[in-house]
């Protein structure tokens, strides 16, 4: 999916990529698990052998500030319990940069903390924001950690159709398919997936509110 060194190829092919799941029909997605204000679907990817996943839910607040707790920056590591380190290895052309972050093991261990090295690129969607990534071929692995391998993701953020609420709300929907690699059964990879979704609404629902 494009280099590097083309930027401006690999994201318009991920925010292509990005649409086209967004566009896909009710019918093509299976509930993986529901909370009360949160919903997970999954289907069969068709960039690996696992599934991807969308999930969605409301948060109270505009696109920029959702998007700006999401993206690579100051705020992501303060408040996403899964997330243990990251850095921005380079910084490119169009708001496009190159981030190292590692993950926390999940299931009592069962998936060993994980690293990754994804381009990230964040772009205007409709009234909001739409920010996604994918990983990349870059740097040496670390020892300590299984490399994982995250094929085109991201996030949606729109505002409601009604502005006038206060707070200000907006409907965010993710699209995240991880290779996580390694000899993990794949029914933990699943029960992992669905439930760090439902957790990553509710951590930054209450990183926002205590902001």
């Amino acid at each position: 999916m494009g280099t590097l060194q083309e930027p401006s190829a690999l994201t318009a092919r991920l925010q292509n990529t990005l649409m086209s799941y967004h566009s896909l029909d009710e019918n093509e997605w299976r509930v993986a698990k529901k909370s009360k204000d949160v919903t997970v679907w999954r289907k069969s990817s068709e960039e690996f052998h696992g599934y991807l996943y969308k999930s969605q839910g409301m948060v109270d607040d505009n696109p920029n500030r959702i998007v700006d707790y999401i993206r690579p920056g100051p705020y992501r590591l303060d408040w996403d319990s899964l997330m243990t380190a990251m850095d921005i290895i380079e910084n490119l052309d169009q708001g496009c940069c190159v981030m190292r972050y590692t993950t926390a093991g999940q299931l009592w261990n069962i998936i060993a903390p994980r690293e990754f090295i994804d381009f990230s690129y964040t772009t205007d969607y409709q009234d909001g924001l739409l920010s996604c990534g994918i990983s990349v071929e870059h740097e040496e692995q670390h020892q300590s950690y299984v490399r994982g391998f995250n094929h085109p993701c991201g996030w949606f953020c729109v505002p409601t159709p009604d502005s006038t609420t206060t707070p200000a709300q907006s409907l965010l929907t993710g699209y995240i398919q991880t290779d996580l690699r390694g000899m993990i059964p794949q029914s933990a990879v699943d029960t992992a997936m669905a439930s760090t979704l439902i957790n990553f609404y509710t951590d930054l629902r209450r990183a926002l509110k205590k902001a």
